[in-house]
């Protein structure tokens, strides 16, 4: 019994281009969902004084402001590029740390506003 490589494992895909399942459906869309925040600033900020304006009130008074908030967020996660953008960024983030073991600190993304 032969014991099987990555590469027999991946066939003709390039190994270092390969996601696992966790990387594909939780890492990369945790980086798209951060860049979506500041892509959507001015709604972040809208929903955000809106909340803090009514308090409890909240969930009657700022649905036009959680609307276009959803819309904005929905707009990127649906955003294939945004995707690729990020899935790129990751496989850079990942190639740095198989070659030096170092893990890098998490990015935070500056506001737009």
């Amino acid at each position: 019994m032969t014991s099987k490589t990555n590469e027999d494992l991946l066939g003709d895909v390039d190994p270092k281009m390969h996601l696992r399942k966790v990387e594909s459906e939780v890492l990369i869309p945790k980086k798209i969902r951060e860049k979506a925040k500041v892509l959507c600033d001015k709604e972040v900020v809208e929903f955000t004084r809106c909340c803090k304006e009514n308090a409890l009130a909240m969930v009657y008074k700022c649905r036009v402001e959680n609307s276009a908030l959803k819309a904005c967020l929905t707009k990127h996660y649906e955003d294939k590029s945004l995707y690729e953008e990020c899935k790129q960024e990751y496989l850079g983030e990942r190639e740095e740390y198989r070659r030096t073991g170092i893990k890098q600190k998490s990015k935070r993304y500056p506001s737009m506003s």
